[in-house]
């Protein structure tokens, strides 16, 4: 059996999530709450518990303190102890041509030193912002198969979605002859997973070559194409659930995925592990749920009282749905209320937000967010953290409302359109 201890994962997890908007302004795109009571990261990390890796080495950057608080020190994934551990390694600012991380390949190149402390024979790449199920060791044991320099974990996409991912073209036996990275009519729709084991000496020269060198900064850009034709590179076929939840459609999406097991996603069979002192979670009570409520097809966590009807949605701890309130088709963050009377229909709203009796949020035409019509346009409203939302208010479809944003309080009654975005104070 394999000394789990050659291999060293360095875990990508800085991402700004510029497309999943407010969900992403106050934390890390990895620190998403997801599926009740987990977080995005929570699906990594728990892999590489499940693989019986032992070091990790956390890269973090855009607004990290909720996702270095949700790590702590690896206990909760099993890696905390003599021979196991986890690392936060934020960007080293104050160092001269070393600021923030310009890509990929320069975050795991500022840590080059932290690498060589284990000296590690493999490097095991990650990305801390997927919904997914890998067992690592497979795909390191077909590495040491076939005796590559870099092999690449990949899966077939539609080819309507191809352009956003690294693609590659491939032989019978899995090397790879060819690497597109973003392009617009890609030759293959048999996309990067972003998930590379790479030979350790061979990953320090490329990096020191391309990045130390002021040639590049990225692994599909730059160090990926680089070393084809000069190494040997090989593609790990996956053909299971994995989901980049990038945007708020796919975001939305796979939370609703959680609730069809013909998904493929499965929460409770993946061995999923989370910090249970997340919102206090492991100390919430039962959840409440009333005399005349209604629950259909639907995740409810724990500590909620649900007075009123919930269909097809996925709840967090602590959020009180009250007498004759619906929601549906929703995914609601914790400690979120939802007074009496009110319909919610196809939105995602974070946590602590307040919604008033009698409103009517996520129905009307289906109009583009105007602000952000890349980001809103199948009808998902997103409210913000903290949001106070009066009585009798109506909000339309794609809405947008910022987080700590209260819609005026003092006047019941107030209509936000479909498409519009509310950002004030």
């Amino acid at each position: 059996m394999r000394n789990s201890r050659d291999t060293l994962v360095m875990l990508l997890a800085g991402g700004v999530g510029s497309r999943l908007n407010i969900l992403a302004t106050k934390r890390a795109k990895p620190a998403v709450p997801f599926g009740g009571i987990y977080r995005i990261i929570d699906f990594t990390l728990s892999n590489i518990m499940n693989s019986d890796l032992e070091m990790v080495g956390v890269l973090t950057q855009y607004k990290p303190l909720s996702l270095m608080d949700h790590i702590g020190k690896g206990e909760y994934w099993n890696l905390y102890g003599r021979k196991r551990g986890i690392k936060i390694l934020p960007p080293h600012t104050g160092e001269a041509d070393s600021d923030w991380y310009k890509g990929t390949a320069d975050a795991i190149y500022q840590n080059l030193a932290f690498m060589e402390n284990y000296k590690p024979e493999k490097v095991l790449i990650l990305s801390g912002d997927h919904i997914y199920k890998m067992n690592y060791e497979e795909m390191i044991t077909f590495h040491e198969k076939k005796n590559a320099d870099l092999t690449i974990a990949a899966m077939p996409v539609p080819f309507e979605e191809a352009h956003r991912f690294g693609v590659m073209i491939i032989n019978e036996s899995s090397e790879i002859l060819e690497f597109q990275e973003k392009v617009k009519d890609p030759k293959s729709n048999l996309a990067s997973m972003g998930i590379y084991v790479f030979n350790y000496r061979i990953l320090c020269e490329e990096l020191k070559n391309i990045v130390g060198g002021k040639k590049g900064f990225d692994f599909g850009k730059d160090i990926i194409p680089s070393m084809l034709g000069r190494y040997k590179l090989y593609c790990y076929k996956f053909n299971d659930y994995w989901r980049d939840v990038g945007t708020i459609d796919s975001y939305h999406s796979a939370n609703m995925d959680c609730l069809t097991p013909s998904s493929g996603l499965d929460l409770y069979n993946w061995k999923l592990c989370t910090n249970p002192n997340e919102d206090r979670i492991g100390d919430k009570p039962p959840t409440f749920f009333g005399e005349f409520s209604i629950t259909e097809n639907s995740l409810i966590s724990k500590g909620c009282i649900i007075e009123g009807e919930v269909r097809n949605s996925v709840i967090s701890p602590g959020v009180k749905i009250l007498k004759g309130a619906k929601v549906i088709n929703s995914v609601i963050f914790s400690n979120t209320i939802i007074e009496s009377g009110s319909i919610v229909t196809n939105c995602v709203i974070d946590k602590n937000v307040q919604i008033g009796t009698d409103c009517y949020i996520g129905e009307g035409e289906n109009i583009p967010n105007k602000a952000f019509p890349n980001h809103l346009f199948n009808g998902i409203t997103v409210i913000g953290k903290n949001a106070i939302i009066p009585d009798e208010t109506i909000i339309g479809k794609n809405c947008i409302i910022y987080p700590e944003v209260i819609l005026n309080n003092n006047n019941t009654g107030m209509i936000v359109n479909s498409g519009e975005t509310v950002n004030f104070s």
